[in-house]
């Protein structure tokens, strides 16, 4: 209903409405393929284009919807109860390549790289994660050495969600962090680097994933890759602010994906407890069962308060709640995993395997522990952020 914190206007009721009916049906039906398969579905994706979902927080003027941090919260949350993977693909696309772009690029390379990406006719991703460099960035080694109008890119990053869209074919364009100064995190600079630049390929796919299988994962590798000049985000050295600034709405989006791992669980559970008969009585008569879905249920309602509560006070534009953003995270991360768990406990052996899904999204929830920052890294900048006060507002 609008006016609510989950809907709080009609626009924002509509994109949900729209959301879920496109997932219910388009999306649910092939997610249990696409999961054994370990296969990223370019042609829905695609459908998300055609539906104006994939500029979800980028100007109409270059074809997105042009909708604040509540409406990427309600796409990733009604995408995500069905097929998290296919959500986490989305989200690699809309928040960490487009709207990293919009918000911190100049308005020739938004015009040149935006409206494709809207449109659904390119896949971008965003490049930070190294073999040796996750939670740590500052600690990357791929570097890029201005040689006149162009740089010569070298280094390997990993871990690269829409890094391959099949076997033998990377993404098309992606955002790329790497050092253009000796140390520190004013040494850090970001490139847009697209298909078709030389000496850029596609390294290992990564495959037999626990979870998020429908996501395609990838090394991608620099070897002396020229990327044109004009294709610096910025200026050199800008990289660490346009990180921070893109992590508030990356972090917020992948709380909203627990949210719709733990709803769908709640649904499942909640169902099956109620059809399923034991000596007699329905199973959601007995307390043992009765503890799960009740713990599940709030656990569910209290993220999603959290989730949408710090979604209406996110101003994309600039970095500014980063206690909230890994809160949200952190909470819900967790949350999600033992909804999920409890989902698998009360389906008993049909939990076990893929008819009910459960058994799919707590294999997909586990990710959201590690991805996109660690749960202990947002108990790190938690702790850190509450140390300069002594009360909480």
């Amino acid at each position: 209903m609008p006016g609510d914190i989950f809907a709080p206007t009609e626009e924002h009721a509509a994109l949900r409405r729209l959301a879920r009916e496109f997932t219910e049906a388009e999306v649910d039906p092939q997610a249990m393929d696409a999961d054994r398969s370990e296969t990223f579905n370019l042609a829905l994706f695609r459908r998300l284009g055609q539906l104006g979902l994939l500029g979800i927080t980028i100007p109409e003027q270059y074809g997105g919807a042009g909708m604040d941090a509540t409406g990427a919260v309600i796409v990733h949350e009604e995408l995500s109860a069905a097929d998290p993977a296919f959500c986490l693909s989305y989200l690699a696309h809309a928040i960490l390549f487009a709207n990293n772009l919009h918000q911190n690029a100049s308005d020739e390379q938004r015009a040149r790289w935006l409206p494709d990406a809207c449109a659904g006719r390119t896949v971008g991703g965003m490049c930070m994660s190294e073999p040796s460099a996750g939670t740590d960035a500052l600690a990357m080694q791929t570097t890029a050495r201005r040689t006149g109008d162009h740089f010569l890119v070298n280094g390997t990053k990993m871990w690269i969600t829409n890094g391959a869209v099949s076997d033998t074919e990377t993404g098309d364009v992606f955002l790329v962090y790497a050092r253009t100064g000796d140390k520190g995190a004013k040494s850090l600079s970001q490139l847009v680097v697209e298909k078709s630049c030389s000496g850029f390929r596609l390294g290992q796919k990564i495959k037999d994933k626990l979870g998020m299988r429908a996501s395609t994962t990838a090394e991608l590798v620099f070897e002396d890759c020229v990327v044109p000049a004009a294709n610096l985000v910025g200026r050199e050295g800008d990289a660490a602010r346009h990180m921070m600034r893109n992590l508030e709405i990356e972090r917020l989006t992948l709380a909203a994906i627990s949210l719709g791992i733990a709803r769908r669980c709640v649904e499942v559970m909640n169902r099956y407890a109620r059809e399923r008969k034991a000596f007699g009585r329905p199973i959601n008569e007995f307390g043992q069962i009765q503890r799960h879905i009740g713990e599940s249920y709030a656990g569910y309602m209290a993220g999603r308060a959290y989730v949408y509560q710090t979604a209406a006070g996110l101003d994309l534009a600039r970095a500014g709640n980063r206690l909230d953003s890994d809160g949200v995270k952190l909470f819900c991360a967790t949350m999600a995993k033992d909804v999920a768990d409890r989902a698998v406990q009360v389906l008993g052996g049909y939990g076990y395997v893929g008819e009910y899904q459960v058994e799919r999204l707590w294999r997909d929830a586990k990710l959201l522990e590690i991805g996109g920052g660690t749960i202990e890294a947002h108990q790190k900048n938690i702790a850190r952020d509450l140390a300069r006060s002594d009360r909480l507002e």
